[in-house]
């Protein structure tokens, strides 16, 4: 079970794992702009809450990863990527095994970018240059080849494009109850009104609240959870109709249709790219 600030994931232990700091910190402290570091995570495994001096774009060559930080949940599907900025505190999660290959990025050589996490979009391009960084010998020098793949790598940072695979956090504790009991059971279709009574509040204003905090409607923002919540389950070959019924849609296909809506492709399109 993940721990509260993050989404359940059935049929999932959890272990907490430390990040490798002495080895970690000696690849940080190379005089290179970018770095790249690979790691395995099993299935079930949690990193403890961490931070890094350099901006981290976090990448899983195979396995779906949740990203937590005391603000927001990103989830990373295959062909995405998480955009950590430096100095950032998150833990990570695996859903399954997980594969990560991070390039680990000087703050101030890239410009223009996000200063919170988001997950962007992975180029073909860009995944196979960060295999081929990851696989570079930590001990040598670049050569004027690698020096060159470093230009390209950064115009392909710059050119990322954000992917809708957010949830805020919001941090007002009546938003926070509904929050703690809709990443446990997320199929719950309580009203507003509903969980006003619960929390002590009128339904308009915890609809004035959460339009304030996380800038989007309590409907929204439900969906979101839903969404987020299918792809960490859908990636575990959980079956739609499954996931469906335990969102609290009525049927598989309204589920699919919701799930088009919001991330552009039904759940076979998006895991079969």
């Amino acid at each position: 079970m993940l721990p509260s600030c993050a989404m359940k994931t059935k049929n999932i232990s959890n272990r907490t794992k430390a990040v490798p700091r002495d080895s970690l910190d000696d690849i940080l402290a190379l005089p290179r702009p970018i770095v790249g570091m690979a790691m395995e995570v099993a299935a079930g495994d949690m990193i403890a809450m961490h931070q890094h001096i350099r901006s981290q774009l976090l990448y899983a060559s195979s396995g779906v990863m949740t990203v937590v930080t005391d603000f927001g949940i990103w989830v990373v599907p295959p062909l995405r990527a998480v955009w950590i900025p430096a100095y950032t505190d998150h833990q990570i999660h695996a859903s399954g095994p997980v594969s990560i290959r991070t390039l680990y990025i000087q703050p101030d050589i890239v410009t223009g970018l996000s200063e919170k996490c988001c997950v962007v979009g992975v180029t073909p391009l860009l995944r196979e240059l960060i295999l081929h960084v990851v696989a570079w010998p930590v001990q040598s020098e670049l050569t004027d080849a690698q020096q060159r793949l470093m230009d390209v790598i950064l115009d392909q940072i710059r050119d990322m494009h954000i992917a809708p695979l957010e949830l805020p956090i919001p941090q007002d504790s009546r938003l926070k109850k509904i929050y703690t009991h809709l990443a446990a059971e997320p199929g719950d279709k309580r009203t507003l009104a509903d969980w006003g009574k619960m929390v002590g509040a009128t339904g308009r204003t915890l609809a004035r609240r959460f339009r304030l905090e996380t800038g989007l409607t309590f409907g929204q923002w439900r969906q979101q959870i839903r969404v987020l919540e299918a792809l960490q389950r859908l990636a575990l070959n959980e079956p739609v109709t499954t996931v469906a019924i335990d969102l609290g849609y009525d049927s598989p296909s309204a589920f699919i249709s919701m799930f088009k809506r919001a991330l552009g492709k039904t759940p076979g399109q998006y895991f079969a790219e």
